[in-house]
C-alpha cells in the first residue's frame, strides 16, 4: 500500500480558502522538472522530487516512512507550479499533493548534496602549530554546549584539540568522550593504557621511539577520534609528535601528483597478530572524501604486511610510498611537544599522524590512558549543538586557554 497523506489539492480549493488563483505552470518533463530558483533553472528528477516531500519524513522517528518502489512505473507529475516559497506538484494516479520548499531545492543545488552544517573545510597545519591546537577546560566541555560545540568543530577543522585540567581518573575520560559520543571498542577493547609492560602486546608499551603511525589500520573500521589523557610523565624524553597528515598530503599532491594518485587509489594490507588475534584489513594511505579533498591517511609501518599489489605496479607504488613517508618526516610537517599529567590531547586518527621519541623507562613514570568515539558522532554533536548556538563565535574561554 502506497503510504497515503491527507493533503490539500491546491487545484480544487477556492479562492477564499488561500490557493492560487492564477498560477504560472512549468513544463513537465519525462523524467523530471526544470524548476526556475534564484541562481537559475535547475533540473530535478521525479522520483528525487517525490523522496524529498517533506511528508514521506515521520515527525517523530525522523525516518523515512514512504516507499517509492510501490509506485508502479514510476513518480510521474499531471501537475506544477511555484506557489509563493513553494513548489507544488499534483502527481499521477496518487492521490497526494507535494508541497516542496524552495529553500530545500535551493540549498540543495549548491553543491549537489543535502546541506551540511559539519561540512567544514580543513584547516590544515604545519610545524610548530601546538600553541594554536583549540583548548578547553574539561569542566567547561562538561557544562557548557558552546564549548562542546566549538570542541567538535575543532575536531572537524584542525583535527586536533588539547582537553586541560583533566580528573585524575578512569572515569575521567569516560565522561570526556562521551561529550561527543559513545567510546567504540577496539582490538585492546574500550579502553587502553600505554605504559611500560612486561610482556608488550604493541611498541607503545615499550620505552623505544614510535614511528609516525595512525592507530589500528588492521581492522575493518580503524578507530575514529582517539582520546590520549596523560595521567602521569615525568620520564626523560618521550616527547610527542605529531603531525597533520591532509596537509603532508596535498603538499604531495603539489609536488608528485602521479605518486599522490597511486596512494590514493590503490588499497595495501595492514595487520596485527598476537597468541590471541589475527586482524587483517586493506586500506588506501591518502583517503580523499566526496569532493576529492584529501580526508585523511593511513599510515604505519610496524603493522603493514607484505604489499600484495601486482610485482609491476610496485616499481612505482613502492617509490611514491617510500617518498610520501620521508615527507612526514620532514621539520616542515612536526610538531613536537611534551604531553603533561591532567592534559587530554584528541585528534581524529584518520588524518593526524602521531609518533613519539624514546624515553629513558627508569627515570619516572609515563602512563596514557585512552579511548576511542567515532568521526560520524563527533559530526552529529556538532550538527546538534549547532542549532543553537552561533559556532562561528569563538568562546571567550576557549580564547583565553589559546
Amino acid at each position: 500500500m502506497l503510504d497515503r497523506q491527507p493533503v490539500d489539492d491546491y487545484r480544487a480549493m477556492p479562492a477564499t480558502a488561500g490557493a492560487p488563483t492564477e498560477v504560472s505552470f512549468l513544463p513537465l518533463g519525462e523524467k523530471g522538472l526544470e524548476v526556475p530558483l534564484s541562481s537559475g533553472t535547475h533540473y530535478f528528477n521525479y522520483y528525487w522530487l517525490r523522496d524529498a516531500d517533506p511528508l514521506t519524513i515521520d515527525p517523530a522517528t525522523r525516518e523515512r516512512v514512504f516507499d517509492i518502489t510501490e509506485i508502479e512505473g514510476g513518480p510521474q507529475a499531471c501537475s506544477a507550479y511555484l506557489d509563493s516559497d513553494s513548489l507544488v506538484i499534483d502527481w499521477r494516479d496518487e492521490e497526494h499533493v507535494t508541497r516542496l520548499p524552495l529553500a530545500t531545492l535551493e540549498g540543495f543545488v549548491v553543491d549537489g548534496r543535502t546541506p551540511d552544517v559539519a561540512a567544514i573545510t580543513r584547516r590544515l597545519w604545519y610545524a610548530g602549530a601546538y600553541s594554536d591546537f583549540a583548548r578547553f577546560r574539561q569542566a567547561d566541555v562538561e557544562a557548557s554546549d558552546g564549548i562542546r560545540c566549538a570542541f567538535s568543530r575543532a575536531l572537524i577543522e584542525d583535527g586536533v584539540a588539547l582537553i586541560t585540567e583533566m580528573e585524575d581518573s578512569d572515569e575521567g575520560l569516560t565522561r570526556l568522550a562521551n561529550q561527543l559520543g559513545q567510546v567504540t571498542p577496539s582490538t585492546d577493547g574500550y579502553y587502553f593504557d600505554v605504559r611500560l609492560e612486561i610482556a608488550p602486546t604493541n611498541l607503545a608499551y615499550t620505552a623505544r621511539a614510535l614511528e609516525f603511525h595512525t592507530d589500528l589500520p588492521s581492522e575493518d573500521a580503524a578507530p575514529g577520534i582517539q582520546f590520549l589523557h596523560c595521567r602521569a610523565n615525568s620520564v626523560d624524553g618521550g616527547s610527542s609528535l605529531f603531525l597533520d597528515g591532509a596537509a603532508a598530503a596535498e603538499a604531495l599532491r603539489e609536488e608528485d601528483p602521479e605518486a599522490f594518485a597511486l596512494l590514493a587509489h590503490h588499497e595495501i594490507p595492514f595487520f596485527r597478530r598476537h597468541d590471541g588475534w589475527d586482524y587483517r584489513a586493506h586500506q588506501r594511505v591518502i583517503e580523499l572524501d566526496r569532493g576529492g579533498q584529501v580526508s585523511g591517511v593511513t599510515i604505519s609501518q610496524h603493522l603493514q604486511d607484505a604489499m600484495d599489489l601486482p610485482q609491476a605496479l610496485l616499481d612505482d607504488y613502492y617509490p611514491a610510498f617510500c617518498r610520501f613517508i620521508s615527507m612526514l618526516k620532514e621539520e616542515r610537517f612536526v610538531t613536537r611537544f611534551r604531553l603533561e599529567a591532567g592534559t587530554c590531547i584528541v585528534f581524529d586518527n584518520h588524518r593526524i599522524v602521531h609518533g613519539r621519541e624514546a624515553f629513558e623507562a627508569s627515570s619516572g613514570k609515563r602512563h596514557l590512558r585512552g579511548c576511542y568515539v567515532s568521526r560520524g558522532s563527533v559530526r552529529s554533536t556538532y550538527r546538534v549543538l549547532s542549532r543553537g548556538v552561533d559556532a562561528q563565535a569563538e568562546p571567550a574561554s576557549m580564547a583565553n586557554e589559546r
